[in-house]
């Protein structure tokens, strides 16, 4: 969740650190501070977002070559001052911290045994002073962070300084990513590549329990054993560009428009070979799907609705019984493990904690073939799994996901379509089709978004609820859920999703006129049921507001309103569906004034549990 950077340099350093802390803001937005390493540890912190540092650093004037910074999406204690980070052990040692210590309790009371005293709520505090205490024994930074890891129980991304070594800072990390930008007289590190790319495209990728020493013109990376290891330096192609706002009023919206494009670049090696090749996903792909009876999709949050969605596809298209796993949960219930199972794990950023454990979880059952759907090559996710399919929607900083979902969704439908040649399903015949529904796919995406002006006059309506309530059936039933969940999350008023057959068994009694009623009702075989049980909630005062499709016959009438979607674009409707419920949520947002990019309490990429 929090972001941390860090860097040296032949320059101040300060400029760079800032911007990167910006950058990683999505991460967390509680509070923010920095350390410049000079005479002193010079502590500058703040509540709140980046911004509110930059005037205490002015009046301080504080600016030095070595440095770190953090923003905090809290965890253990409260949002203040006092808990921002970096937290500074006897005017020594100054550390950042992403993850979660899950025994610091017992370090703290080891340590206040010890005589350290505590002056904040967090769990940092305890790894600052306990790399303090090794400090204290070796004399050497680099030892001192080994031996205090080795006690630590849990999830961590750390950067340490030492007030007395002012040509180098230590960093490491288990669980929490952590990644190095190497320049020319200067490196940096930080929790993401956005944060990297305004000073450099060289990217090394931190393996867990990897510890690195940086320095101005070196750095070296040790293991566990404190002995050397070489990581591949990665050119990074993500473009300075990509990542700025542009003419757009909120990172959400630039998200939400650049969705054919980011359908159209995944989809791209598909089209381009006019045919479902299961070498994409690999060179050991056909020999791993050779045999597969089963999948089984880990994910979470908005991934977890793309893995219900293509459910639907692997059974119906592929005939392959397919579960679909919160992942947070599958790690730690009892399982029976299954080596003819796929395990496909969904991530945007690739490094979820809870997706990755469950992988880990999983291969530990005895699993051993695994495939990813991520956004992020060189994520953890993609080098714990033997095959990948990269979505190609580009740096995604909108807390609450869009285009990495719709992404996500095509990704998987191209996954189904090669399960489905591999199990000798799909004739040529087929394959042509489903490659020309993929082509017009990127044209009905569009059109959703040209309804935008009748959505934004929804809006003026939803932004007066307080709750609303969110129908689909069959592989819509999961649109509904990622819509409910879209209103929730940016403007904070309470959704639920039900499949529309449900509603006689129990959702039909919060329906009355107060209640908004969003129902996806696509022209499909499920049309006439829909239709009936949206006339139960009319019957009972509630007010409709329906996504159908141009083909559907609908028509406006007392308590119903119709926005009509593209026709019918048959195992791919629920990708088009997905932009109106997105743009629903955005502009009810806009209305109640919310922080649409920074939503209360959220952070884009959760690598704690």
């Amino acid at each position: 969740m929090c972001g941390i950077v860090g860097g040296i340099s032949y320059k101040n350093v300060l400029p760079s650190l800032i911007e990167g802390l910006e950058r990683l803001e999505y991460r967390g937005y509680d509070s923010v501070g920095i350390v410049i390493n000079n005479d002193s540890l010079e502590r500058v912190r703040s509540i709140g977002r980046v911004s509110s540092i930059k005037n205490k650093i002015k009046k301080t004037k504080t600016k030095g070559l070595l440095g770190i910074g953090h923003t905090r999406w809290a965890t253990h204690g409260g949002v203040n001052e006092q808990n921002a980070h970096p937290h500074i052990s006897n005017n020594l040692i100054a550390v950042v911290h992403n993850g979660i210590i899950e025994n610091h309790e017992a370090k703290f009371e080891q340590l206040k045994k010890l005589g350290y005293v505590f002056e904040s709520e967090t769990d940092t505090e305890v790894i600052a002073h306990l790399i303090h205490y090794f400090y204290q024994k070796h004399n050497n930074l680099l030892q001192a962070v080994n031996a205090a890891t080795k006690e630590l129980e849990g999830a961590y991304a750390i950067a340490v300084i030492a007030l007395n070594q002012k040509e180098q800072f230590v960093c490491t990390r288990r669980g929490c990513p952590l990644l190095i930008g190497e320049g020319k007289g200067e490196n940096f590190i930080a929790s993401d590549v956005s944060a990297l790319i305004p000073v450099t495209n060289k990217i090394i990728y931190l393996e867990d329990g990897d510890i690195s020493v940086i320095k101005k013109d070196v750095i070296e990376i040790y293991s566990q054993s404190l002995k050397r290891v070489k990581r591949k330096t990665h050119q990074s192609k993500i473009e300075l560009s990509s990542m700025e706002l542009g003419p757009y009023q909120h990172y959400m919206q630039k998200e939400i428009y650049e969705q054919p494009r980011a359908i159209s670049d995944t989809i791209e090696a598909v089209i381009d070979a006019n045919e479902f090749n299961v070498e994409i996903l690999g060179d050991q792909a056909k020999k791993i799907l050779s045999d597969i009876d089963s999948v089984l999709i880990l994910a979470a949050g908005t991934s977890y609705y793309a893995g219900l969605t293509a459910k639907y596809w692997f059974e119906s298209i592929a005939k392959i019984p397919t579960n679909v796993e919160i992942a947070s949960e599958y790690r730690y219930r009892s399982s029976i493990g299954n080596p003819k199972q796929l395990i496909i794990t969904i991530s945007q950023s690739g490094e979820t904690l809870d997706t990755i454990e469950a992988l880990k979880h999983a291969k530990k059952m005895g699993h051993k073939k695994t495939l990813t759907i991520c956004n992020v090559q060189e994520s953890a996710i993609s080098r714990e799994s033997k095959l990948s399919y990269f979505t190609r929607a580009g740096v995604e900083i909108g807390v609450a996901s869009t285009k990495a979902f719709t992404t996500q969704l095509v990704s998987l439908f191209v996954l189904t379509i090669i399960l489905g040649k591999e199990k000798k399903y799909i004739s040529r015949k087929l394959e042509e089709q489903y490659l020309t529904e993929l082509r017009t796919l990127v044209g009905s995406v569009q059109a959703a978004l040209n309804l935008e002006p009748q959505i934004k006059e929804w809006s003026k309506e939803f932004s007066r609820k307080d709750n609303a309530l969110f129908l689909g059936r069959g592989i819509h039933y999961p649109i509904a859920l990622e819509g409910a969940l879209k209103l929730k999350e940016i403007s904070y008023i309470h959704a639920e999703a039900y499949p529309a057959g449900e509603l006689k068994h129990g959702p039909l009694a919060l329906v009355d006129e107060k209640m908004p009623v969003v129902v996806i009702a696509p022209n499909d075989k499920l049309l006439e049921k829909v239709k009936s049980n949206m006339h139960e909630v009319k019957a009972r005062g509630g007010k409709l507001y329906v996504f159908a499709d141009a083909d559907s016959h609908f028509h406006e009438e007392k308590n119903i309103k119709v926005i009509r979607t593209p026709r019918h674009t048959g195992m791919l409707s629920p990708i088009v569906h997905a932009i109106p419920v997105q743009l629903l949520a955005y502009h009810v947002a806009l209305r109640k004034k919310t922080d649409v990019d920074k939503p209360r309490n959220l952070a884009k990429s959760v690598t704690v549990e």
